[in-house]
């Protein structure tokens, strides 16, 4: 199943991070922020299941938020 890191870095583009699995089973993906800055994220699952991450910094209504 394709997943992707999607977000006001990216333009909400489901191509620009997908997550890569890792040999343990996990997904990551790199992505370059600036410091001392805030953005809103999701992950996009399938091409239509949307979900947040419960470790993220805050949320901001249904978006992740992540401080820098």
């Amino acid at each position: 199943m394709e997943i992707s890191v999607v977000g006001d870095f990216n333009h909400w583009n489901p191509a620009a991070h997908p997550l890569e699995t890792q040999g343990n089973g996990t997904r990551t993906a790199t992505v370059a922020l600036p410091t001392h800055t805030t953005h809103s994220f999701r992950y996009l699952a399938a091409g239509d299941y949307w979900f947040n991450d419960d470790t993220a910094d805050g949320h901001d209504g249904p978006n992740s938020r992540i401080h820098t």
